[in-house]
């Protein structure tokens, strides 16, 4: 083949290409973002209305039903829409096809719910429309606690401080804190005053809305400079509201101090965050776009610490939750395994062929084929993940394939008394045919994954093109590095052609020469039974048919049927609803209740972390992001996060499935996707 020769003629610019190879490799692998899974790429607009005091049956009828219509009129790449209603907010998810042009889409989206507003009741304001994709799960939660610090001042640290920090690291998404009180400033009247005062608490609001102004003044021009004018039409403090007069009777003015008293206060709480049986308030922090769940988490790590020189030293934050641990853990795993398999691949070469020079030429093009793999990906835009590492750890046994082909052809020409040079050239040219269409069904086999569609789609092509791309690079490399390698380092393989090597007192030369003698009466065995299948070919392959199809019917029952296999990422999210108008207090007091359980049948040791989030989070983005669909003050969620060495996830779920609704009559229980894994497929 020309390849070959360019290759014998030109050895260094082949050399020169593998260390190119083996530079450019690890650079690539730092700069390509590590994550559990490619990217799903499967757009999703939430569309979040607000009209406070509204039904959740009112929401719905005047405002979902009327967004609905206009979105399936207007909106190009529906795949489909689901909404949920609550008293005062609707959230409306529209799912995109995938591919679909995501930035026509929102446009579309915001004009036709601008233009709707006219039909619905008077007062509603434009929707808030935020965007994210199938990924965007929960990688970290922030547990933000201080013993001497309120849970109003817990959220205001986590809204104001550490969330607008944590939000500039790329691919980062935080929605509103769970837990804590809002902050609200509170005007609670005394009706007795206001009776003898005559007044009423509607002279209360008008005095404050008369008096707490933010007006424009602009500037003005004295002589030959310009001021600034400011209007100290705003109280400072919240102490100040109290001094507004309300009205003057004779020569006394009454003011708002006289019939109500103001304060900093809070709303009624609808959302009740525990870590671990301690009130707290919870970041929970979302992976978005094609950013690495590493990247992010180790940037929110590195972040934090500077944030909080800047806040009271009482306040604590405690990472939980961590989902880089398992991605981490799993990466780790798939590597550690394709290095098993190369060594035991090498290993295997090692004793078949008895070289170490043979075995050299084999093993180089394992690394260069996996890192030309992981280039090409890389320029494509994937990223290192289970489903690309697994990929190459399924071609590792295979991608030496072509190379020990080469090299066994080759010593055959040798061994026959041929030049070394003339050896390669007819050893490779003899292969070359058979070597490209075995390549070439290899790859076609992964073809049929180019055509999935959907979830499936986005997992299994990067495997393909990892393998295809692999194999495509060890075929090259078998016609170019291995006659270059093979011209230098079988030069002695030359001179002892036709000629018994002396015997030798090295043990692993002895332990192959035994291998070779073994093997040789397994393929004389082999031989034997072969002949003997072929004289007897209509009984071998009906026995042979009848065993698979037996094999069938017995085996079959007793696989399961899962997209995708499970995986112990050691947490598990129970789900609770309480009887229907429970108050969040009470739901909060069978949350407790219910975590002590948990605690008497998970041994202490096991139990890293649990959380309870319970009622409805105070914005409607946390209700789009959410996968547990709290309706109200009697819902709530349970995370129990386990230690790195625990038992089985799935034996702690089994055994509360069935315990809990034994010992919470009344109570229904539903067990929902924690990991980053169940979440995102």
């Amino acid at each position: 083949m020309w390849i070959v020769a360019l290759a014998l003629r030109r050895p260094y610019t082949f050399v020169v290409v593998a260390l190119l190879l083996l530079i450019l490799g690890p650079i690539v692998i730092f700069r390509t973002p590590t994550d559990i899974f490619p990217n799903i790429n499967i757009p999703v607009v939430s569309i979040l209305w607000n009209y406070g005091g509204l039904s959740a049956e009112e929401m719905a009828n005047r405002i979902v039903s009327q967004t609905e219509r206009g979105l399936t009129t207007t909106v190009d790449d529906i795949q489909h829409s689901e909404s949920q209603s609550l008293n005062g907010i609707s959230v409306i998810k529209v799912f995109f096809q995938p591919g679909a042009n995501i930035e026509k889409a929102i446009a579309q989206i915001t004009a036709i719910s601008q233009t709707q507003l006219r039909f619905l009741p008077p007062g509603t304001q434009p929707p808030l429309i935020i965007t994210y994709s199938a990924s965007t799960v929960p990688i970290l939660q922030l547990a933000l606690s201080g013993q001497k610090l309120s849970e109003q001042q817990l959220f205001d640290y986590g809204v104001n401080f550490i969330r607008t920090r944590l939000v500039t690291i790329p691919g980062c998404a935080i929605p509103w804190p769970y837990g804590g009180k809002q902050r609200q400033v509170q005007v609670d009247l005394d009706t007795n005053a206001l009776q003898s005062k005559g007044l009423s608490p509607v002279d209360v609001v008008n005095a404050i809305n008369v008096q707490n102004l933010i007006l424009p003044s602009g500037t003005s021009k004295i002589g030959g400079f310009e001021y600034n004018v400011d209007l100290n039409g705003s109280p400072q403090t919240v102490a100040e509201l109290n001094d507004l007069p309300i009205k003057r009777v004779g020569n006394t003015t009454i003011y708002i101090r006289d019939v109500a008293y103001v304060r900093d206060g809070f709303p009624p709480q609808t959302n009740i965050v525990r870590v671990n049986g301690h009130r707290a308030s919870l970041l929970t922090i979302q992976k978005n776009g094609n950013a690495s769940t590493l990247d992010i988490i180790s940037g929110i790590k590195s972040l934090l610490p500077h944030i909080m020189s800047g806040l009271p030293p009482e306040l604590k934050v405690e990472p939980l939750a961590d989902q880089s641990l398992f991605v981490r853990a799993s990466i780790d795993g798939v590597v550690r395994e394709a290095l098993i398999a190369a060594c035991l691949t090498g290993f295997m070469i090692l004793v078949f062929l008895g070289s170490w020079r043979s075995t050299v030429i084999i093993a180089v093009s394992i690394p260069l084929s996996i890192l030309t793999s992981i280039i090409v990906l890389s320029a494509l835009g994937e990223t290192i993940n289970i489903m690309t590492l697994g990929g190459l750890a399924l071609a590792v046994g295979i991608l030496v394939d072509d190379a020990t082909v080469e090299i066994e052809n080759i010593n055959r020409n040798i061994a026959q008394g041929k030049e070394i040079q003339h050896a390669i050239l007819d050893g490779a040219q003899q292969i070359a045919v058979p070597a490209f269409v075995s390549t070439l069904a290899i790859c076609i086999v992964f073809v049929p994954m180019f055509f999935l569609t959907g979830v499936a789609r986005y997992l299994f092509v990067p495997l393909a093109e990892a393998v295809v791309f692999a194999m495509l690079a060890s075929y090259l490399l078998s016609r170019t590095l291995v006659p270059t390698m093979a011209k230098y380092l079988l030069r002695g393989h030359e001179h002892e052609a036709g000629h018994l090597p002396p015997p030798s007192r090295n043990p692993f030369v002895q332990m192959q020469i035994r291998f070779e003698e073994g093997f040789e009466k397994f393929r004389d065995r082999y031989h034997e039974l072969l002949e003997g299948c072929l004289h007897h070919r209509r009984t071998f392959l009906w026995a042979f048919f009848i065993a698979c199809i037996g094999s069938f019917f017995l085996l079959v029952p007793w696989l399961g049927r899962d997209f995708f296999p499970k995986v112990d990422a050691g947490q598990f999210k129970l789900h609770i609803r309480a009887r229907a108008g429970t108050r969040i207090e009470e739901t909060a007091n069978l949350a407790d209740r219910i975590e002590s359980f948990i605690r008497l049948q998970i041994p202490p040791d096991q139990i890293a972390s649990i959380i309870d989030n319970i009622g409805l989070p105070y914005s409607s983005i946390n209700l789009s992001y959410s996968n547990s669909a709290p309706t109200g003050p009697a819902d709530a969620d349970i995370l129990v996060t386990l230690s790195p060495k625990h038992r089985p996830t799935d034996d702690y779920v089994h055994d509360l499935r069935l315990r809990l609704r034994e010992a919470f009559s009344g109570v229904d229980f539903s067990f929902l996707p924690a990991d980053i894994v169940s979440q995102i497929l």
